[in-house]
């Protein structure tokens, strides 16, 4: 109950610092400020690099959330970290209008028969769909599952699993531990597979 309650400040004061500078948001300083991005995340933010996520299609809220996460030290990568450590809130804003506004390109995975059947009740019943939107494209500051890379998406459950990953509010922790490997293995698949648009 307390780390909930902590994560829900930190998520509320995250929101109020960002919230002004988003509505001044600027899609297209965005894109300048971007170019250093495409090597990783990909021309016009579709990863190729299967370790890598893509950012178009983000919701705004939630690429502008993981920069500041980044920023203030929360969540750490040995790219990411620096790179965010520079910018103010309206560069983190204007970023994320530019990536949100972008399309996402269709998944190259394609998910197994048998995944493609398990996986939805298994996403129900973890309840994926109610944060993450019911066709898990993500809303707010909660970020698109749908046809992200499969490597990254694997990864990112096991660090969840691990407490080893920055989470505001406990609930992607709280929702991985009840996770075996073969379940990661099956939200993975199916996850990567589904179509992003």
């Amino acid at each position: 109950m307390v780390r909930v309650a902590v994560g829900n400040a930190a998520a509320l004061a995250v929101a109020f610092l960002l919230c002004a500078d988003a509505i001044a948001a600027d899609a297209a300083a965005g894109k300048a400020k971007a170019q250093v991005c495409v090597a990783c995340h990909g021309e016009g933010g579709n990863s190729a690099n299967p370790q890598v996520p893509s950012l178009a299609g983000q919701p705004a809220q939630m690429i502008a959330t993981q920069l500041y996460q980044f920023r203030e030290g929360n969540r750490r990568n040995e790219q990411m970290s620096p790179i965010a450590a520079k910018l103010g809130n309206a560069e983190m804003n204007d970023l994320a209008a530019y990536f949100a506004s972008l399309e996402a390109a269709a998944p190259k995975h394609r998910t197994s028969a048998q995944n493609a059947e398990l996986g939805p009740p298994l996403a129900r019943k973890l309840n994926c769909t109610q944060c993450h939107g019911p066709a898990l494209r993500g809303q707010q500051h909660i970020p698109r599952l749908a046809g992200q890379q499969a490597d990254y998406l694997r990864t990112q459950l096991k660090l969840f699993k691990a407490s080893q990953r920055a989470d505001m509010d406990g609930n992607m922790t709280s929702a991985a531990q009840a996770l075996s490997d073969k379940d990661i293995d099956v939200l993975v698949d199916y996850l990567a597979g589904l179509g992003a648009q």
